[in-house]
């Protein structure tokens, strides 16, 4: 019985560990916080590929809330000139991207672009 007992909190740790570790892998994997971007073709780079992604963007993209952040992320075709973009991002970068209308973005990044 008393062996039971000096076991106890090394089975308890070791199930707080992996309940750690189940959670940190279910936030990186959903956790896809989204930017939005104006296209500016002036911050394209041909890249050699040797996939299909043969141009790579920097951008300054917004989330919602206005806050700035640099963005990288290539693409298989140079994209429309001023076009706005919604970046679905992830812990490893672009996710997905789609175009968006201007009344598509929230209403912080439209009044950034106005200016």
């Amino acid at each position: 019985m008393e062996e039971l007992k000096e076991k106890i909190p090394m089975v308890i740790a070791v199930l707080v560990a992996i309940a750690i570790c189940v959670g940190a892998i279910y936030i990186f994997e959903n956790y896809r916080p989204i930017y939005y971007t104006r296209i500016d073709n002036t911050k394209l780079e041909k890249v050699s590929a040797t996939d299909d992604m043969k141009y790579e963007y920097t951008l300054d993209c917004y989330n919602k809330n206005g806050r700035k952040k640099g963005i990288k992320f290539k693409t298989s075709r140079q994209l429309r000139e001023s076009a706005y973009l919604m970046l679905e991002c992830t812990f490893l970068g672009v996710h997905s991207w789609q175009e968006v209308g201007t009344s598509e973005l929230p209403e912080k990044v439209r009044v950034i672009y106005e200016k």
